[in-house]
């Protein structure tokens, strides 16, 4: 009799999706921790991108997370934080690049992740893919393990 660490399906945490959580924990502890010297440092300076930053590290925490547990409700949490985290940043992006005034420094999301090498817009659309990739099925099997369909 197989284990039920054997029998369950790979999720979104197996496989290329080690990668994609790993940097998404990068990204936890990145912008908890620039966020959290900020807004007690020099909170007065730059309030909106410090709390944007602040709400983005929330982000990048929930998605770690939903991105290593298995089952429907974790992976629905999980889009949620992405597509949150994708909106965010083209939101965030779009307004720092209008209006730089309004953002004298730097927020995670600002100039579309600019300081971070642009990793923040590209990030949601890798983790939206990887998800649609690894969706649950009702028959507890996963779009990956789905055969693939027959050719023509």
């Amino acid at each position: 009799m197989a284990s039920a660490s054997t029998d369950r399906p790979a999720g979104t945490s197996s496989g290329p999706g080690r990668i994609l959580v790993a940097v998404y924990a990068i990204f936890a502890v990145a912008a908890c921790s620039r966020s959290a010297v900020q807004i007690a440092t020099e909170f007065d300076h730059a309030r909106l991108a410090y709390l944007l930053s602040a709400f983005a590290a929330v982000v990048y925490v929930v998605a770690t997370v939903a991105l290593t547990r298995p089952g429907v409700h974790w992976h629905r949490v999980a889009v949620a934080a992405c597509t949150t985290e994708l909106a965010g940043v083209l939101a965030v992006g779009t307004a720092s690049v209008l209006d730089s005034s309004a953002f004298p420094d730097q927020a995670v999301w600002s100039t579309y992740g600019g300081g971070y090498l642009f990793i923040p817009v590209v990030l949601p659309v890798l983790g939206l893919a990887w998800l649609r990739r690894t969706a649950p099925r009702p028959d507890g099997t996963t779009t990956a393990d789905a055969p693939p369909a027959p050719t023509a």
